[in-house]
């Protein structure tokens, strides 16, 4: 009798231990590698166009993405954030470019399903997650997405500045090797939000922030996004970085796209497999105030700046993740000959001054990014030195944005690396 107690309890504790291991597995399964954050698509009297059709039909999308993490499969994420109606995904493929010179001719496509059926329904306001797509993924690779939409569909949902040429095609092409010469392009991203690839030990650092991060500079096509130099430094410590910048985004208030509180969840936290937030966000709220894109707003004083970026750190500390902030760089000079050139003045630069210092000395994150340091001109700090800048002295270059992402220690985000490894030895 005693013997079949301790042969039930050592039955019972290897059972749960197995099902502490399948949980642990399964929740570490997948780590995000690429996301496009969703953003309300706004009106014609918008000082910026859409650059997209008001609506689909018939038609097919085909977007480029390069992933930074690597897996031997992944998942797609399609979001209708802001649709008030529903999206009908017709059929939706995965390629592989047949060069990167020639990025949208395919080798090959696989079909995605989402439940085992091909066709899917988006529900206003939310987001679907296909199933998983038997496809191994290098780092840094590209993955081309073909989306068939067969009915009339209203886009509401959009992310604006992909910085990729991005094809609008007749028909249902979501199978085609080659697309018809006949085509819309444009650089904004439709449907998709997230890759999200299969990699039992690697994490992910999520980087939130402005037109800085998403890249509104960089060279089309090209990759040059400091996030992209980012993912290309931590290639081989089995790290992913994703961009959640919004052009025209700010901590405290919504602007092109929701204040960062808003969507932290979103874009950061609900993402698999995240170890880091970086932000850099705070000169849109400072220099907006006053301009065109805000004629009547009013500047936040530094008290509501800190309680913003204390209360992110508070939600990413909550949730087990770590973050690091970045000093706003310099931006003297900022947007000249254009309805925008009184974004820069010596107060908005005071604030951004007195922000940088409470930022270095805060002690309330895990880590800062001194991009003021990085990108400044040592004879004129207020201004960008002019090989990091791209011209309009707001916007790093490319060889900024790779000063950026190669200028500060990342000790603190290897560290995520080292534990993911562990545990895997362990349950090994």
């Amino acid at each position: 009798m005693k013997n079949s107690a301790y042969k039930f309890a050592a039955s019972l504790l290897l059972a749960l231990a197995a099902e502490s291991v399948l949980a642990s597995e399964l929740s570490h399964n997948y780590v995000t590698s690429w996301t496009s954050s969703p953003q309300a698509v706004w009106d014609d009297d918008f000082i910026f166009p859409t650059n997209i059709p008001e609506t689909l039909e018939n038609q097919t999308v085909r977007q480029a993405v390069k992933v930074s993490l690597g897996g031997d499969s992944f998942r797609i994420e399609m979001s209708n954030a802001y649709g008030n109606t529903a999206i009908k995904l017709g059929k939706l493929t995965v390629g592989i470019p047949t060069d990167t010179n020639d990025i949208y001719t395919l080798k090959k496509t696989v079909t995605v399903t989402f439940g085992g059926v091909e066709e899917a329904t988006i529900l206003p306001g939310a987001t679907i997650l296909s199933d998983n797509i038997p496809l191994r993924v290098s780092p840094l690779s590209s993955i081309v997405i073909s989306a068939f939409v067969p009915e009339k569909t209203a886009i509401q949902t959009f992310h604006w500045d992909g910085r990729q040429t991005n094809l609008i095609l007749a028909g249902d092409q979501s199978q085609a090797l080659q697309p018809s010469k006949e085509r819309f392009e444009t650089t904004a991203r439709l449907f998709i939000s997230g890759l999200f690839v299969r990699n039992s030990i690697g994490s992910a650092i999520a980087v939130i922030g402005d037109s800085i991060t998403d890249g509104a500079t960089a060279s089309l096509n090209k990759n040059t996004r400091w996030t992209d130099f980012l993912a290309e430094r931590l290639r081989n410590k089995n790290i992913g970085v994703f961009n959640a910048g919004i052009s025209g985004a700010r901590l405290l208030s919504d602007g092109m796209g929701s204040n960062a509180l808003s969507r932290l969840h979103r874009d950061v936290i609900s993402k698999p497999g995240v170890s880091h937030l970086i932000v850099l966000l705070g000169i849109n709220d400072i220099a907006w105030p006053g301009t065109l894109f805000a004629p009547s707003s009013e500047r936040p004083n530094i008290n509501k700046l800190i309680a913003g970026f204390t209360q992110l750190a508070a939600q990413v500390h909550l949730h087990g993740k770590k973050i690091l902030v970045a000093t706003l760089p310099p931006f003297e000079g900022a947007l000249p000959e254009t309805p925008l050139d009184d974004y820069y003045n010596e107060e908005k630069n005071s604030l951004r001054l007195t922000l940088n210092n409470w930022i270095r000395n805060a002690g309330v994150f895990d880590g800062i990014i001194d991009t003021d340091k990085i990108l400044r001109d040592p004879d004129n700090p207020n201004r960008m030195k002019k090989k990091f800048d791209s011209g309009d002295h707001l916007h790093p270059s490319d060889t900024g944005s790779k000063a950026m992402a190669y200028g500060f220690d990342i000790t603190e985000l290897l560290k995520q690396t080292k534990m993911n490894s562990t545990a895997k030895g362990v349950q090994e």
